[in-house]
């Protein structure tokens, strides 16, 4: 079911509801003001019949009958009066023509000689009975009529009340409908809008009006999803088109040699050759498919293992691994002032990741200064970890300095040196995964300096 339909179904309930409540207060109390107003006059009416049997006597029925009989169409309706000893005989009785006469019971007139007063029915007729003890007479006045004015205004309020709350409930349901159809009207934008919208053609942005409502923030996210979404599918395809080539280049020129040394006989020297040539491919292939495979390792937490690593064991690794890559790489290591906390420069990661990442900064550093030089710098602050990696290379421009994290993006002035331009991205992966950062500043007057930030165990704590 649509959600119009819900808002519609569960807005007619509710007003439904309501408007039955109010109805069925008013029919509950417009009947019980009825019954009291009726029982009220019979009262008067037995109170007037009381007093004046009281005052006249027996020669009093005469002129009783011959009110009750001028009162036929009179206020109350009277259909019975009677007029009964404390023992039941009957001193006085008048039934309106066509009424059953009216019969008391012994129990009923004795439970009104010990209350005083007493409501109660007789079949379809309201009656009431009031005793009086007065010092000759001990009697017991009853009257019973049917209030057919009252009724038949009840009854026509039911009718009224009945037809208002089927109006009512239908005029809802349209009124509902309407304002769900209004008030869903720009989610309906938003999906056609969303369904023009494709994996080939991401520019399209959902119209998000100028308006502070849910419906203009809930598009605004919807553009800033697809804002991401166009630029993950972007890198994505700058990444397979890159790595297409990356890796087509060695494949190209393996098959290349292959083809030439097998046209003719060669001598050992040039198999040797070939083969030495093949086997640099090789190597570069592996490589970059080992380099490929630790950036699709990194992009799932719920693969690696996680345990509390010392990040100045990781540092004295790198930087002893870096030298023996080249004899002219030099690495200087400053460490700052510990902290007292163990806990400080404890890290909760993975400690192979972490020594891919600052390896990578690192040997870049070598490998692009032209002094082969790199400074590791490390320091505690705050419970958080920062590692500086410092080089005197060349300086990286700023148009640069954000698209430097990107695979298989190289700089300018890095053309003619050896790489695949995945180290910096696996780098900020690996960062990213152990819930910190890692930032990059370049000068002519301080060189290039990567931070990387990493909250330590503590923090968590």
């Amino acid at each position: 079911m649509k959600i119009r339909y819900k808002i519609m179904l569960l807005f007619t309930l509710l007003v439904t509801a309501i408007i039955s409540l109010l109805t069925g207060s008013v029919y509950y109390f417009t009947k019980l003001e009825r019954k009291q107003v009726y029982s009220k006059r019979l009262r008067s009416r037995a109170s007037y019949n009381m007093q004046l049997y009281s005052l006249m006597g027996d020669s009093a029925f005469g002129l009783l009958r011959r009110m009750d009989t001028a009162s036929i169409v009179g206020l109350i309706s009277a259909r019975s009066i009677g007029i009964y000893t404390d023992y039941g005989k009957v001193l006085y009785r008048f039934d309106m023509p066509g009424a059953p006469p009216l019969t008391v019971s012994q129990s009923l007139l004795l439970d009104t000689k010990a209350k005083g007063e007493i409501y109660f029915s007789l079949g379809n007729l309201e009656a009431v009975a009031l005793h009086r003890e007065a010092a000759k007479r001990d009697f017991i006045v009853v009257v019973a009529g049917h209030d057919d004015e009252g009724l038949e205004r009840v009854a026509t309020l039911n009718k009224i009340l009945g037809i208002s709350l089927v109006l009512g409930v239908c005029l809802t349901a349209l009124v509902s409908l309407l304002f769900a159809r209004q008030l869903l009207r720009p989610i309906a934008l938003i999906i056609r809008e969303v369904k023009d919208i494709s994996s080939y053609d991401l520019s399209h942005r959902i119209r998000a009006g100028t308006g502070q409502d849910e419906m203009s923030q809930l598009a605004n996210t919807f553009n800033d999803l697809l804002g991401r979404l166009q630029e993950s599918f972007a890198i994505q395809r700058r990444f397979i088109s890159n790595a297409s080539h990356e890796l087509s280049t060695p494949l190209t020129s393996v098959s290349s040699q292959v083809e030439v040394v097998l046209q003719k006989d060669r001598s050992a020297d040039e198999y040797k050759q070939v083969l030495a040539s093949v086997r640099e491919d090789v190597q570069q292939m592996r490589q970059l498919t080992k380099s490929l495979l630790e950036i699709a390792k990194t992009g799932s937490q719920g693969g690696i293992e996680l345990n509390e690593v010392r990040v100045d064991e990781v540092l004295m690794k790198v930087v002893a691994d870096v030298k023996k890559l080249n004899a002219e790489y030099s690495v200087e290591l400053d460490f700052g002032e510990f902290p007292e906390d163990e806990k400080d420069f404890v890290v909760f990661g993975n400690s192979e990741l972490l020594y891919i990442a600052v390896k990578n900064l690192v040997e870049n550093g070598c490998k692009y200064s032209s002094d082969k030089r790199s400074v590791v710098d490390l320091s505690f602050a705050w419970h958080k970890i920062y590692i500086r990696v410092i080089n005197r290379g060349n300086v990286i421009e700023p148009d640069e300095l954000n698209q430097i994290f990107q695979p298989f993006y190289r700089g300018q002035d890095t053309s003619n040196i050896r790489g695949f331009g995945l180290g910096l991205a696996l780098a900020q992966r690996i960062v990213a995964l152990h819930k910190g950062t890692i930032h990059v500043a370049s000068d002519q007057a301080n060189g290039t300096h990567f931070t990387i930030e990493l909250p330590a165990i503590k923090i968590f704590n």
